[in-house]
């Protein structure tokens, strides 16, 4: 534990008693303590969020979900960050804009912290500090074993995943997402799999993206793969080997849980230390996958799943105050249509053990790990989540995780153990379910459910947080241990139809770009529902009564510029973007 040095309760008490540097409020408590130092410090910058815009069901295909929502918080981040940058252009100072979560990370000193501060829309300022995961130990990594043909591993056999092949779906056509130490993307067991490989050649644009631009301060040396890194590559093992559990097989040694899917990696650590600002950055790139030259975004090329087997515990610098900024890159990736799994941590089998993002988040499916003998292992978290005030039960699944067998770098293999293996089970059985029903893509809770709905029960003696161990669902098992043959059968019946209550995709609004009024056509069985204007802030200007199929809505009054409107029919939104031109 730091401590606060006697030179940082003075820097508190003059801020306090100093009106005109009220703003120390919007500082996270450990900054005040680094700026004592007076030296600059990496930041996070965060601003507010349109929250509010992306809460109705956005309707469309996963591609459709993920333009809409990349387009709506980019340009409310260019809008709200605007003032900012240009503070930091003025001085030469480097930073990074993300929109995923409306956030600048830069390194400032305390007196342009304050300035910044000052700012409306500036809501929070975090230290941006290097944290270690829970990463596998060496007495986790056994020596490769020798395989025999057709060797499936144990936990693929234990979700029926093989089943799941013998039906003709082994996740072809989708893509599962890796941030995590890197990837050793030329293993045998995953090369054949790699989104950027042609058979001939490879091309990593849009399918790699390296958030490690600096050696954190607890290594020594050099990283054996180097900085800003263009080829993947991975310095530590734990990311080819989370990669090799969703997609790995080769030679027999079938590893992977959906072998003809594609896989995409980030890497967020740098040999096992991260910081909030690294995860930050690859859940933007998931988001909307850059070129090499980190440029040209595109969010039709977003996995669709991604795989977090990583943890920032409040020890580690990520706590209550700051939670706010990884829990809304979470929500708006499901917002765009993306699953994102979380490994619900190797804390122990203590109740409220599950206590760090990614892992705590509503919108984060996260896994508890079990053994061979299909039980909760000793080291799996157990909720509930306390440290945010929810009480939520966690994980909402659980998976294999102990003593699994996967690619490593060097072209080897090793077992591992540790919820950071489950989460990458459950990432593959998304790839089959999908697989086997494409109109599956993008609809997120549908997915979640049915992992939910189809998985094993398993109770257990503990009882955690008022929820009895016998209970369905449990903080030690959450739903239970999960069945990808029986989510295939049940998402290959699954009614669509009925779970959309109104198809918008044919609603049209024109003219636009507009001047003075918009036309509203509905599809043809609609004769009604509402018609919102925002603002990028989320700023309701107009909510008007759409009473016929076809609406002529004035707009006179409002000033040039971008707008966002959404269109409600019952349960059912859509949404798009406005632009008011006056002449």
């Amino acid at each position: 534990m730091r401590i606060l040095h006697k030179t940082a309760l003075v820097f508190c008490l003059f801020l306090a008693i100093n009106p005109i540097n009220a703003q120390i409020d919007k500082f996270d408590r450990e900054l005040i303590e680094l700026l004592a130092d007076g030296q600059e410090q990496d930041v996070l910058i965060i601003f507010q969020n349109t929250n509010e815009l992306l809460q109705g069901n956005i309707t469309g295909s996963k591609e459709e979900k993920a333009t809409y929502v990349y387009e709506l918080l980019k340009a409310h981040a260019i809008q709200t960050q605007s003032k900012v940058i240009q503070l930091l252009e003025d001085r030469d100072m480097d930073y990074r804009s993300f929109s995923v979560a409306n956030a600048l990370m830069t390194s400032a000193n305390e007196a342009l912290l304050l300035e910044i501060a000052a700012l409306p829309e500036v809501i929070r300022i975090q230290a941006d500090q290097w944290v270690k995961i829970d990463l596998p130990t060496d007495k986790e990594a056994i020596a490769a074993e020798t395989r025999g043909l057709d060797a499936i591993e144990w936990g693929i056999s234990m979700i029926n995943a093989d089943q799941v092949w013998d039906l003709g779906y082994k996740g072809e056509g989708i893509t599962v997402g890796g941030q995590d130490t890197g990837v050793e993307w030329d293993h045998p067991a995953i090369k054949e799999q790699y989104r950027g490989w042609t058979g001939t050649q490879a091309d990593h644009n849009y399918n790699w993206h390296d958030a490690i631009h600096e050696i954190d301060e607890f290594n020594n040396g050099q990283n054996p793969c180097g900085l800003d890194i263009d080829i993947p590559c991975d310095d530590n093992n734990h990311g080819t080997h989370t990669i090799g559990t969703m997609v790995g097989d080769v030679d027999n040694k079938q590893i992977g849980v959906a072998p003809e899917a594609s896989w995409v990696g980030c890497r967020n650590m740098e040999r096992g230390w991260g910081r909030p600002g690294t995860y930050l950055e690859c859940f933007e790139w998931f988001l909307a996958p850059t070129d090499s030259n980190d440029e040209n975004p595109d969010p039709t090329k977003a996995p669709h799943v991604i795989n977090n087997s990583w943890g920032c515990p409040e020890i580690e610098g990520c706590n209550p105050n700051n939670f706010i900024i990884l829990e809304t890159a979470v929500n708006n990736l499901k917002y765009a249509g993306t699953v994102v799994v979380a490994s619900a941590g190797n804390s122990g089998n203590s109740c409220e053990s599950v206590s760090a993002p990614p892992a705590i988040f509503a919108n984060s499916f996260s896994v508890g790990a079990t053994n061979e003998n299909d039980n909760i292992t000793g080291f799996s978290s157990r909720g509930p989540v306390t440290v945010d005030g929810s009480n939520r039960i966690k994980p909402d699944v659980s998976a294999p995780g102990r003593n699994v067998y996967s690619c490593i770098t060097g072209g080897e293999y090793a077992s591992f153990s540790g919820t950071s293996m489950a989460g990458p089970h459950v990432a593959g059985a998304v790839a089959l379910i999908i697989s086997a029903r494409p109109e599956l893509a993008g609809q997120v809770d549908i997915i979640e459910e049915i992992l939910e709905q189809t998985a094993v029960e398993k109770v257990a003696e503990q009882d955690c947080g008022g929820v009895s161990g016998s209970a369905i669902p449990n903080n030690t098992y959450g739903y239970g241990r999960i069945d990808v043959l029986a989510a295939v059968n049940m998402a290959l019946d699954y009614d669509l139809v009925s779970t959309q209550n109104v198809d918008l995709s044919n609603t049209k609004v024109y003219p636009n770009p507009a001047f003075d009024e918009i036309n509203i056509q509905l599809p043809d069985n609609q004769t009604g529902g509402f018609f919102e204007l925002h603002q990028l802030d989320g700023t309701v200007l107009m909510n008007q009564e759409l009473s016929n199929k076809t609406s002529v809505i004035s707009i006179k009054g409002f000033n040039s510029g971008l707008y966002i409107y959404t269109i409600r029919v019952g349960t059912t939104t859509k949404s798009g973007k406005l632009s008011i031109i006056h002449p």
